[in-house]
């Protein structure tokens, strides 16, 4: 019969168990594409800690990305660290360098990245399936709730603008995937045109860019306009109130049409 002392000992050379999963359970569904690159660092954690941070390839990869992406934008490229990185991928600066090059690389491949998401995203709306002031009103709320779910991409549109976009500038990548999203929004146009709701000759990058910086401004400068004007203009009331007031803008001018 063992005694108190052996027992004591094998109890201390007992493996701790494994961490439970941390799951969470989202207020509405959202696509696959639209939640891949958004990882609980809890789930990350859990994963590690219980030892399943596996050796393949691609999710080592993808996790190198995952973590790079919350990196660079929570600090700029300027203020990232590799090391930081490639301890929350459960990597090691080694295999980060094998797969990406140095920062400049990784920081394109985030980049990269986070275009792919959201532009997949916005496939996932059909708006060649609804009528063309129906897929404006969409394209208008998709934007402004993506920017509000990922602040991520704000942040990492900041840190480029300034560096001057000179590693997009190198990427066919991005330029070759924004070609067919273009092209989707000028047939919406030519559509709306053809059958009399909107007015004709509009520039689908103007009107993107209008749309885009519809949101982004409001977003990006939020502090600095609520202590200016006095008003919390992240309060759910005022958020509703800006998308309501830009969707209405964006659709005015398109279907005002010119005597």
């Amino acid at each position: 019969m063992p005694t108190k002392t052996a027992t004591r000992r094998s109890l201390a050379r007992s493996p701790a168990p494994a961490a439970a999963a941390v799951a969470s359970t989202p207020a509405k569904a959202k696509s696959a594409a639209h939640d891949a690159p958004v990882r609980s660092l809890a789930v990350r954690a859990a994963s590690k800690k219980a030892g399943r941070v596996t050796r393949d390839p691609e999710q080592t990869r993808q996790r190198i990305l995952i973590a790079a992406q919350a990196e660079f934008a929570r600090v700029g490229l300027g203020g990232a660290r590799v090391d930081r990185i490639a301890q929350e991928a459960g990597a090691n600066k080694r295999m980060l360098y094998y797969y990406f090059g140095n920062k400049d690389d990784l920081f394109l491949a985030v980049l990269e990245y986070t275009y792919e998401h959201i532009r997949t995203a916005e496939k996932g709306l059909h708006l060649d399936e609804v009528e063309p002031a129906e897929a404006v009103r969409r394209l208008v709320a998709f934007t402004w709730n993506y920017y509000l779910d990922y602040p991520q991409f704000l942040n990492l549109l900041n840190s480029e603008n300034l560096h001057q976009a000179r590693h997009l500038k190198n990427s066919g990548k991005v330029r070759s995937m924004h070609s067919p999203f273009i092209s989707m929004i000028g047939q919406i146009l030519e559509r709306g045109a053809r059958d009399g709701t909107f007015r004709k000759g509009v520039d689908p990058i103007q009107l993107y860019v209008s749309i885009a910086g519809l949101s982004y401004f409001y977003l990006g400068n939020n502090y600095t306009l609520s202590a200016i004007f006095g008003r919390d203009l992240k309060a759910p009331k005022a958020k509703a109130e800006r998308l309501a007031h830009m969707t209405e803008m964006v659709l005015d001018y398109l279907t005002h049409l010119p005597a």
